[in-house]
């Protein structure tokens, strides 16, 4: 199993590490953060919106097709209800200027089939645990 952490940098803001990386996530300040980085929201859908991308660059790469024109572009709204999510997300993939009209539906099917996407239409089980630590010493 493949993991991350997460550790406060002050205020809204928190480091994440994934393998060596370091991303930050903020709030905007109208919501009491310093609007210093995407939200965790957002990132969770960049993580869908660069893993269409990601795939289509792919397609192209493998049906020696540049990607020149290539885009995704993704809005989102949040639910109106409880509990707090994402209600609606809208993914728009602009294929690559060079894309010829016999091989649209396939790259169609292939920016619907990411890892992302997938994994949103079929929910991982999560489990979610507060583990107690141990106080330190002075």
């Amino acid at each position: 199993m493949d993991s991350m952490a997460v550790r406060p940098l002050g205020g809204d803001r928190y480091a994440i590490d994934i393998r060596g990386h370091e991303v930050v996530v903020d709030q905007p300040a109208a919501l009491g953060g310093g609007d210093t980085a995407p939200t965790p929201t957002e990132l969770f859908l960049a993580g869908l919106a660069s893993c269409v991308a990601f795939y289509t660059g792919r397609f192209c790469d493998r049906h020696g097709i540049d990607r020149d024109g290539l885009a995704v572009h993704l809005d989102w709204e949040l639910a109106t209800d409880r509990p707090a999510r994402v209600g609606t997300v809208r993914v728009r993939v602009t294929p690559p200027v060079a894309l010829p009209a016999d091989r649209r539906d396939r790259f169609a099917a292939v920016a619907g089939g990411c890892t992302v996407h997938h994994t949103l239409e079929h929910p991982p089980e999560i489990e979610l645990s507060v583990v107690e630590v141990a106080p330190t010493d002075p």
